[in-house]
């Protein structure tokens, strides 16, 4: 398969995506098809030839047509792949501590695009995004890598409906797709739960509800950082089941989660319960509170703003910055003088200058001065890639308010 300069451009500086507009030829490809990837050249008196680029995935219903997975030719994918599962094991060897649950494969972060592996104590959920991890030779050698090496009790799948839609995927529902029956569990009849910790603090893991692949494992260095800076009293906006909430209440004299889902504010009472915590939750329209809050005079000496993603694409920027600068507008006349303020966004396409020229322009509005004590990203565990900037996408700002 052949791919344009512009597109061999982008592979040379670091990117492994190639996007439908820039394949020049592709002759009988399959969906999931490992191909490879080579750059047209010639002209100017010389002959046309190609220059070999190295091995991609092919999918035929993604604009992102191509994910490179090596830079020189595959003769065993198998190999590279159990090769590149056991690297990505031992690069968190390196330092994930004070935890069991933790991102084990974050897809082209790993160098194994369109999978995505989670951990929670003794339980593993995956997650598949492209046509190529989704071949059962692939999933195969996957799944019997991720049990040898890492033992779980238990792998089940995370299905996304609307990924594989756009993949073009048979439909399917998530449930469990391994079990250890010799670990001494009971038959799990594809209710899957555990109990995990992070940063000391105890949380319940229910693997086939909840919100992407379980918690939010991508904050765990972020609400271990809040901790270390609130006091007094805090409100958790967004709390989901109770992540930042936990690590403030550490802290804290007293704390108030809120957040719109009902399930996730059920299963944060119960995470509450197994540390000893009591935690107002509150079900409701985080910004519709915030504004009647606001009007109220309601104070608070640390509030956490983690929404999710208001940006899905560039078509949404405006109006997620808009969001944004409510939601940071809202908290900042709600802190009391010295007080802290988290605030983070997990759109890509909201970048970290931009989130804080929201901010600064809330704060000018406000009339608050703002000092950044710390100006963060995901967790290691999450790794950024340089030449891949869709691999840094969340953003987490903690500030002193004055």
């Amino acid at each position: 398969m052949t791919i344009s300069r512009r597109g061999a451009d982008r592979i040379r500086a670091g990117h492994v995506w190639v996007y439908r507009s820039d394949i020049v030829t592709a002759k009988d490809v399959q969906p999931g098809a490992l191909v490879t990837v080579e750059e047209e050249q010639g002209g100017r008196g010389r002959p046309p030839h190609t220059r070999l680029l190295g091995t991609a995935f092919y999918s035929s219903a993604s604009q992102i047509a191509l994910r490179m997975i090596s830079t020189h030719s595959v003769r065993d994918l198998g190999q590279l792949l159990r090769e590149r599962i056991r690297g990505a094991i031992a690069y968190r060897e390196r330092f994930v501590d004070n935890t069991n649950a933790y991102r084990v494969i974050f897809s082209e972060g790993d160098f194994l695009p369109g999978l995505i592996v989670d951990r929670y104590n003794d339980i593993l959920s995956m997650q598949v995004l492209t046509q190529a991890m989704d071949l059962d030779h692939i999933r195969d050698v996957v799944v019997s890598e991720l049990k040898e090496k890492l033992q779980p009790a238990a792998i089940v799948e995370k299905v996304e409906a609307r990924v594989r839609q756009l993949e073009q995927l048979p439909e399917k529902e998530s449930g469990l797709i391994y079990e250890d029956a010799g670990r001494g569990r009971p038959a799990l009849q594809g209710q899957v739960t555990t109990e995990f910790q992070m940063n000391g603090v105890r949380f319940l893991y229910e693997a086939v509800g909840g919100q992407k692949t379980g918690a939010f494992l991508d904050q765990r260095e972020n609400c271990a950082a809040a901790e270390k800076y609130a006091r007094g009293e805090a409100l958790d906006v967004f709390c989901y089941q109770g992540g930042f909430a936990l690590h403030l209440a550490r802290a804290c004299e007293k704390v108030t989660g809120l957040d719109s889902s009902r399930p996730a504010l059920e299963i944060a009472e119960k995470n509450a319960g197994m540390n000893g915590r009591e935690i107002d939750w509150i079900e409701a329209n985080a910004f519709d509170l915030l504004r009647d809050y606001s009007d109220q005079g309601k104070k608070y000496d640390c509030i956490v703003l983690d929404p999710p993603a208001f940006a899905k694409s560039k078509r949404d920027l405006a109006t997620a910055l808009r969001g944004y600068k409510e939601l940071n507008l809202r908290a900042l006349k709600m802190l009391r003088p010295g007080g802290i303020l988290v605030t983070c966004s997990c759109s890509y396409h909201v970048s970290g200058s931009d989130l804080l020229q929201v901010v600064a322009s809330a704060a000018q509005d406000s009339h608050r001065i703002i000092r950044i004590f710390e100006n963060r990203g995901q967790s290691k565990d999450h790794p950024s890639v340089l030449g891949i900037p869709e691999t840094a996408y969340l953003k987490c700002i903690i500030l002193l308010v004055s």
